[in-house]
């Protein structure tokens, strides 16, 4: 009995254990998966191209959210992750619609993954490309006074000569009245053709049109775009109560439109540009007389510029008539006439500026890189023109010897007429003279330190003549790195005290003269259609970028070890544009 006993109580403890085993197992196979996330998209989006709209979505994952991927139109835009515990997401993510064409569509795929890796079915959210309504094109005419803001969701039509402020006499008149022209990052103006549209900032008033390098500022013309030429609207004029060496000190800008400028006040303060640009201007306002692209007088060193860009100008792309305005970062893109004019006692200091020419874009007056006078007869009238210049590259329209060029290009540097300019650390190429010292009184003052030119490197072109500068071309009669004789129908001899220029020239500090442009390192392409490369090949043997020192000039010049424009930067990228005549502006 008490055998079967024990036997029965073994068999009970058996069952127990084998029961309790099948009840665990039972429990392990009947574990609840969590369903796999939901993710349900936003409503659809739209906007204009440069809008910003966001891409939202609803998502619920009872399993625990472990991640949201989204793909825009198959490729990779945004991964979310998200902490231990996670159930649901009302996600969102900022997307700026891109340059794409109206009636475009962009497909945002979502998909959801949980702690168990399980993943949702994905859901699209879809942002629609719409048209941009045109700009409202607003007229303007006349004098503006008081206030005046200028916004870039409109554009600005000049009729005529527009003025900003009323002073437009000789004299000032007492009360007269003055303006400010605040003009928005991205505001696009156009010059009436018909009526030779030009802007005018007369003495005393302001303008502030301060671009950015996404959003510059832009005077154009009004023509489509294979329609502009230089000379379809006036340009952009400021006239400032600084020192000059007119008569009276002051005087009327050329075309007698009623610029007057001048006065006693160096620190006068005309407002403020920078990333601004200029196309198409120069209208002649009479026969042979044509506004510039930039045209600066007598502004005063309270004015602030940087980042212009003077682009198929009819005239010169930049002049300064006196004044003491400073500035940085200039342009000069295939002007007709000279890239940088300097006259009438302009004591200003300048920082990197590049000048580009066209093969056949010459005037008939002759086309220079630089051209200075101290006034237009040369007389010793004080202020003298007497500023300082660094940093510029001139690259003038000889690009290869095969390239024929107008007969109307003249000098990199025609100095003359009794200035006394500075010019450091500049480069130039590719015109037939490099640098022409003209009269006796110019050299006069080169003698004596007045004008200086320091690490000046000028280079020829292969081929082009015995040196490099157009010897040898009939059609092409000058050709000397630096002139030695004038131009006269009997060529007179020049000098520098008991010097030859070209020996003075090499005698100055950091000077000289390199037979082809390909030795300092700068790219052909600043002789093509198009952007060109301001890099510097590095190994040339003649490299400008080193051998320049702007030690000494002032505090308002940057630190340059280089000649030329252009060091490890380029100052143009984003802002600038080489090829405006494809650029759609009114739309």
């Amino acid at each position: 009995m008490i055998k079967f006993q024990k036997y029965f109580r073994l068999l009970a403890s058996a069952t127990l254990l084998f029961s309790t085993a099948a009840f665990v197992s039972s429990c392990q196979e009947e574990e609840v998966i969590p369903p796999a996330p939901i993710v349900s998209a936003g409503t659809e989006a739209s906007g204009i191209p440069g809008a910003k709209v966001n891409v939202t979505a609803s998502i619920s994952a009872p399993g625990g959210l472990k991640t949201v991927t989204v793909l825009k139109n198959g490729v990779a835009f945004d991964t979310k992750t998200y902490a231990d515990g996670t159930t649901a997401d009302n996600y969102t993510k900022e997307y700026t619609v891109e340059n794409l064409a109206a009636g475009a569509s962009v497909n945002f795929t979502i998909i959801a993954t949980d702690a168990k890796n399980q993943a949702s079915t994905p859901t699209t959210f879809t942002v629609k490309v719409t048209a941009i309504p045109p700009k409202e094109i607003v007229t303007v005419r006349g004098v503006l006074t008081g206030n005046i803001s200028w916004t870039k969701n409109k554009i600005y039509k000049l009729v005529g000569f527009v003025r900003v402020g009323g002073d437009t006499t000789d004299v000032t008149p007492a009360g007269v009245a003055v303006g400010t022209l605040t003009i928005e990052p991205g505001t696009v103006i156009i010059g009436d053709r018909a009526s030779k549209g030009t802007l005018i900032i007369q003495r005393g008033s302001k303008i502030i049109a301060e671009g950015t390098a996404a959003e510059p500022i832009v005077f154009t013309s009004e023509r489509a775009v294979g329609e502009r030429e230089p000379g379809d609207w006036g340009g952009l004029v400021i006239c400032g109560k600084a020192k000059n060496n007119l008569p009276n000190g002051v005087g009327q800008l050329e075309g007698s439109y009623k610029g007057w400028h001048g006065g006693a006040d160096d620190a006068d303060n005309s407002g403020s540009l920078k990333y601004v640009r200029v196309e198409y201007a120069g209208v002649p306002i009479n026969p042979n007389q044509e506004v510039n692209s930039f045209t600066f007088g007598s502004v005063g060193s309270g004015t602030k510029m940087e980042y212009l860009m003077a682009t198929f100008g009819l005239d010169d792309s930049f002049e300064w008539f006196g004044g003491t305005v400073n500035g940085k970062y200039f342009i000069a893109y295939k002007g007709l006439d000279d890239d940088f004019d300097v006259d009438n006692g302009f004591r200003g200091n300048v920082q990197f500026g590049i000048g580009i020419r066209g093969a056949t874009q010459a005037d008939q007056s002759g086309s220079n890189g630089f051209e200075v006078d101290n006034d237009g007869q040369g007389n010793s009238r004080e202020p003298y023109t007497s500023g300082t210049f660094s940093n510029f590259t001139l690259i003038g329209a000889k690009g290869s010897a095969a390239t024929s060029i107008s007969p109307l290009f003249q000098n990199a540097f025609h100095l003359r007429r009794n200035n006394k300019l500075k010019i450091h650390n500049t480069f130039a190429t590719g015109y037939p003279n490099g640098v022409y010292i003209d009269g006796a009184t110019t050299a006069a003052n080169a003698e004596k330190g007045e004008l200086v030119l320091n690490n000046i490197v000028l280079a020829g072109v292969d081929g082009w003549g015995t040196n490099g500068f157009g010897q040898g071309f009939a059609s092409e009669p000058r050709g000397f790195a630096v002139r030695d004789v004038n131009t006269a129908t009997t060529p007179a001899a020049l000098a520098i005290g008991t010097q030859l220029p070209s020996v003075w020239f090499l005698a100055q500090k950091g000077n000289k003269i390199v037979p082809n442009y390909v030795n300092t390192g700068i790219s052909a392409s600043l002789f093509q259609v198009g952007r060109p490369s301001f890099a510097i090949a590095a190994g040339a043997s003649a490299s400008i970028a080193t051998g320049g020192s702007t030690t000494g000039l002032g505090s308002f010049f940057t630190a340059a070890d280089y000649i030329g424009a252009f060091g490890a930067t380029d100052w143009t990228a984003t802002w600038a544009e080489f090829s405006p005549q494809s650029v759609v502006y009114i739309k």
